[in-house]
C-alpha cells in the first residue's frame, strides 16, 4: 500500500467511524459523553480510533477522532484527552482479537435492563436469533478502571461477536465499523423487543431450541445461491451502511 493509499483509507475510516457516533446518536443509543466506539487502523503499529473525552456523539467528526497506541498514548502530543475507561475496555479486546477492527459499547435503556436480569438474551423474537449461542457475559467489578480486569473481560468475551456486560451494558465487535454497527443495532433491538414482551405480563413463548439453532445457521451462515437477482445475506450487510451514510447526509448529521 502506497503512502497517499495508506492516507486515503485512514481517512476513510475515520469517516465511517464518526459515522458510526452519528447514527448511535441518532438511534438514541447515547451516554451523554460516555461510552465509546474504537476502530483498528491498518499498519503494523498498535493503533486505533477514539473519540475525545467531552464531545457529544451527534458532534463528532473524522478530524476530532484521537489516534492512539497500544497504552492508550495519544500518537500526537497535542491531541484531546480520552477516556481512561475506554482505553482499557477496548485496548484489551483490541490487543486479544484480530478481528475486532470496530468495537462500540453502549449504556442503553434496555441494554441496561437485560444486562441486570440473571439469564440475559432470551431467544424471545427473530432478531434475538441471530445472537443465540454467540452471546458473551462478564460479570460486574466497577468502573472499569483496573487495568487487571482486562484478562478477565478478554476471556469471558472468548470468540464471541457480542456481549452483555452485566449490571453495566452492550458490547459488539466486528471486522468493520459496519459489522459492528449493525450487530449492536439488533442487539439493542433484540433487548427492546425482550422488555417490552416481558412489560405486558403474559406467558412468553420460547422457540424449540432446534429452531433457535436453525434461525442462528440462517442469519449468520446462510445457504448460498446462484441466481445473480437474489441477495443471500439476510442482513443485506453490505447495503446498510451505504444506505445509513445516505441517512446522514439527507438529514444534515
Amino acid at each position: 500500500m502506497t503512502s497517499a493509499t495508506a492516507t486515503r483509507e485512514h481517512q476513510r475510516l475515520r469517516e465511517d467511524l464518526a459515522a458510526c457516533y452519528r447514527l448511535l446518536a441518532h438511534y438514541r443509543m447515547t451516554d451523554l459523553i460516555y461510552t465509546h466506539c474504537t476502530l483498528r487502523v491498518p499498519g503494523p503499529e498498535r493503533r486505533y480510533l477514539i473519540n475525545p473525552y467531552g464531545l457529544m456523539w451527534d458532534e463528532i467528526t473524522a478530524e476530532d477522532l484521537v489516534l492512539i497506541d497500544a497504552e492508550g498514548t495519544p500518537v500526537d502530543a497535542d491531541a484531546a484527552p480520552i477516556n481512561l475507561a475506554g482505553f482499557v475496555i477496548h485496548g484489551a479486546i483490541h490487543a486479544a482479537r484480530e478481528d475486532a477492527h470496530c468495537i462500540i459499547h453502549t449504556h442503553t435503556l434496555a441494554g441496561c435492563a437485560v444486562a441486570a436480569q440473571r439469564d440475559g438474551l432470551q431467544p424471545l423474537n427473530q432478531i434475538a436469533l441471530e445472537f443465540y449461542g454467540r452471546v458473551a457475559y462478564h460479570d460486574y467489578e466497577g468502573i472499569s478502571y483496573d487495568l487487571e480486569e482486562r484478562e478477565r473481560l478478554v476471556r469471558n468475551l472468548g470468540d464471541k461477536p457480542v456481549m452483555i456486560l452485566r449490571n453495566h451494558g452492550l458490547l459488539t465487535v466486528g471486522t468493520s465499523v459496519s459489522q459492528a454497527f449493525q450487530r449492536m443495532y439488533y442487539l439493542e433491538k433484540a433487548c427492546e423487543i425482550q422488555i417490552a414482551a416481558q412489560s405486558t405480563g403474559q406467558p412468553l413463548v420460547v422457540p424449540d431450541e432446534d429452531i433457535c439453532r436453525k434461525a442462528e445457521r440462517q442469519f449468520n451462515a446462510p445457504p448460498a445461491t446462484e441466481a445473480s437477482h437474489l441477495i443471500n445475506d439476510p442482513n443485506a450487510a453490505d447495503l446498510v451502511w451505504p444506505a445509513l451514510l445516505r441517512l446522514l447526509e439527507r438529514r444534515g448529521l
